[in-house]
């Protein structure tokens, strides 16, 4: 029998992590498989979202759930393997393969406050110590873990994210009825995720602000929930001078993303670090061109359907915008490479690659 920790696939608003949980989870339940599987919820009842993947075990806990009351269940009904998506394996554990997203704590610890830091370092220290086997999201987490951590590269696998179904080009209708709802004008530059200081939000509005002193009338929308050190962020943006071109959306439900992808006229990802950058494909099967970072792994998953900037640079990443605004025959090739880029992220895949690590280390 394989246990889930699918508390990160229950919550109420899917970011990140719990995105990857919720869809990896749904996945697996559409899996030609006898595997036997038991999930476990921080809830006192099944949440109506959770997929029926198997026997949902209810164990609420307030606080200290993962090494605490998930570290008991360990105990009274001890699973063969135990899967956690998301960095965190209990105390208490049977064999384990654990996710590992990123390591971006280091590569930009002034992005954190203290106390996360240390929390983040050590969490991900014992969880990948702990671990049977560890999947990496990017072969740049991989690389990462081995650096950082010097975890043996034959306990790491790779297996990347895959891309919803319900991201696709909207309508012109759905489209006009998004702007309606949040206000937003004709042309934007579109940028998701969670407000943070290694997204860089700040150098990219200083990018629109440059495009509009050159004749571009076009905002940035910034669409994601308050993150670490969010009041930092919007400092720096006010400071900018650009605030004025800039729409802050917070968090936008799942249902309103492939409209907001497919009216912008470019996604932008400019961060610092990314441990995969799921935006940017989510942009892609929308039709919308992309530019981002040239580090991390922004360009392992973008590919040839991206172009790329330098993200220190307010000038390297203005340019690139406006080469992929204007000039039209360079858009539609980025718009045709995205679309086929795509079709190498699937969740099944993930899925699939993901239950034959599991049955592997419950077979060993």
């Amino acid at each position: 029998m394989i246990g889930i920790d699918a508390s990160r696939a229950t919550v109420e608003r899917l970011t990140g992590t719990e995105t990857y949980s919720f869809e990896l989870i749904k996945a697996l339940t559409e899996l030609n498989t006898d595997q036997r599987f038991e999930l476990y919820v921080n809830a006192k009842t099944p949440p109506d979202r959770l997929p029926s993947l198997g026997e949902a075990i209810c164990i609420p806990l307030p606080r200290l759930w993962t090494h605490g009351r998930l570290s008991i269940e360990m105990v009274r009904r001890r699973p063969g393997v135990l899967f956690v998506p998301a960095h965190v394996v209990p105390f208490i554990h049977p064999r384990t393969v654990v996710t590992i997203h990123d390591l971006g704590y280091l590569e930009h610890p002034d992005a954190h406050p203290p106390g996360d830091l240390r929390m983040l370092d050590w969490s991900t220290r014992w969880s990948v110590r702990s671990a049977t086997k560890i999947i990496a999201i990017s072969q740049t987490t991989k690389t990462d873990l081995i650096r950082h951590y010097r975890v043996p590269s034959d306990k790491i696998q790779v297996v990347p994210h895959g891309v919803s179904g319900s991201l696709c080009a909207a309508s012109p209708d759905e489209m006009a009825r998004m702007r309606e709802k949040y206000s937003l004008p004709e042309r934007y530059v579109l940028a998701v995720g969670t407000v943070q200081p290694r997204k860089n939000l700040a150098r990219l509005a200083e990018a629109v602000l440059n495009l509009n002193a050159g004749g571009e009338q076009i905002e940035l929308v910034i669409a994601g929930k308050r993150g670490w050190l969010a009041d930092e962020v919007e400092r720096e943006i006010a400071k900018s001078g650009a605030s004025h071109i800039i729409r802050m959306l917070g968090y936008v439900a799942d249902g309103d993303l492939p409209a907001l992808y497919s009216g912008a006229k470019v996604f932008c990802q400019p961060s610092l670090y990314e441990g995969f950058g799921m935006p940017v494909l989510e942009a892609m099967a929308c039709g919308t061109p992309v530019v981002a970072a040239n580090r991390s792994s922004l360009p392992e998953i973008g590919g040839e359907a991206a172009m790329y900037a330098d993200p220190f640079s307010v000038d390297a990443l203005a340019l690139a915008l406006s080469r992929v605004i204007k000039e039209k025959e360079l858009r539609a090739q980025m718009i045709g490479r995205g679309l086929l880029r795509v079709q190498d992220f699937t969740w099944n895949r993930t899925a699939t690659r993901t239950l034959a690590i599991l049955q592997e280390v419950l077979t060993t």
